[in-house]
């Protein structure tokens, strides 16, 4: 055998090239040696359509926030209006209906008057009255103001239920001979009449008032209505001179002794009575108001009694304010109020005068005014 023969071919011990997932040498993470400066981290490239997105949705939310109060607004003007058109609507029937009642008072106490005369005219201002009430009926009130509208009702039917009363009390009472007996009938229809101010006042008036603020309504004024100028107009005492009056009774110069006096006048709120012959110091105020009383000295009824307020001063003009009692029975006293007074001069002397305007027929006059010397300060 020669050396040739033993040269033996082997190719499939021969070693294969490395594949190529053993060729991939891993990364050496170990390095030697100090490292170099960390670069900062790049900023994502979506960053700018992220600020957009965000950017749009508050601009939406900007929008709708907006939007509400906006509405807000618009529903709360809406609001406003409606009460306030409703009010106004209230205040017109108001009116006509104290007019009314002025009228009752005025055609009561009319010197003169007939029976069937005075029976006829609150027959009318009966009538009259309905038609407020159908008024009242027509008005479409707030929501949250339905039971206090339907107060508002009631009230003008009370009045025209007195009325209605009254007209017939007259004429029942013809034939009665008692006079006292008589003027209490009528006084109690007297009474339905004063009866709806107090409804109106209590039902209608103050809770309304007080919806307004729950509603956060302002510069919307509820109305009053007082009926009767004189709540003494719904007694006995007074419907007695009426009665006598119509049974023929001298309404004349000569029936009766007719008179008037000044019995006080007072500074309110102190309540500080003003003398003739001294000097009053009075601290003036914001409320400050004079309480003045007057009597009926006389035997017989007085109506119409004009009283006239003055405020005397040496500097600038005098402050004038006038009143009017509607009537005064034998005896009776009556407080007029009077208020809302502008500035007066500080520190200098000034005179306030009171004059009660004698009636028809009125003999003795001096007791019907008075002279008050007083000054006024500035409170501390």
């Amino acid at each position: 055998m020669s050396e040739r023969d033993l040269d033996i071919d082997f190719d499939f011990f021969e070693e294969e090239p490395p594949t190529q997932e053993s060729s991939r040498t891993e990364p050496d993470t170990r390095r030697s040696g100090p490292r170099g400066p960390r670069r900062p981290p790049r900023a994502p490239q979506n960053l700018t359509p992220l600020l957009r997105l965000v950017g749009l949705i508050a601009f939406a939310i900007l929008i709708i926030v907006l939007l509400v109060f906006w509405i807000k607004s618009c529903q709360a003007a809406g609001k406003s209006k409606t009460y306030r058109s409703y009010m106004n609507k209230v205040s017109e029937v108001a009116t006509s209906s104290q007019e009314i009642g002025k009228r009752l008072s005025e055609a009561l106490l009319a010197p003169g008057v007939k029976r069937a005369q005075l029976q006829q005219q609150i027959a009318g201002l009966a009538r009259q009255e309905q038609l407020d009430v159908q008024r009242a009926q027509a008005i479409t009130p707030p929501g949250p103001l339905r039971d206090e509208h339907a107060a508002v009702i009631q009230a003008l039917q009370y009045r025209v239920s007195g009325l209605t009363g009254l007209a017939r009390a007259l004429g029942a009472t013809s034939s009665t001979q008692n006079v006292t007996t008589a003027a209490s009938v009528l006084a109690a229809q007297m009474q339905r009449p004063l009866a709806s101010d107090v409804i109106w006042d209590d039902s209608f008036k103050a809770p309304a008032q007080s919806e307004l603020k729950l509603q956060g309504i302002t510069g919307t004024t509820v109305p009053d209505s007082n009926f009767l100028q004189d709540p003494a107009l719904a007694t006995t005492s007074a419907m007695t001179p009426v009665l006598e009056k119509l049974r023929g009774a001298s309404t004349s110069t000569t029936g009766g002794v007719r008179g008037t006096s000044l019995i006080s006048t007072k500074v309110l709120p102190s309540g500080q009575e003003l003398g003739t012959s001294t000097t009053t110091t009075i601290v003036a105020t914001v409320d400050m108001a004079f309480q003045v009383t007057v009597e009926n000295s006389g035997t017989v009824q007085v109506t119409t009694v004009p009283v006239t307020f003055t405020i005397e001063q040496s500097k600038g003009s005098n402050i004038v304010k006038k009143a009017t009692i509607d009537f005064l029975n034998p005896g009776e006293q009556k407080v007029i109020t009077f208020r809302n007074f502008p500035q007066p001069n500080f520190s200098t002397p000034a005179m306030i005068k009171v004059e009660v305007t004698p009636v028809t027929g009125e003999v003795r006059t001096s007791n019907n005014s008075a002279d008050y010397p007083v000054i006024f300060s500035v409170g501390a």
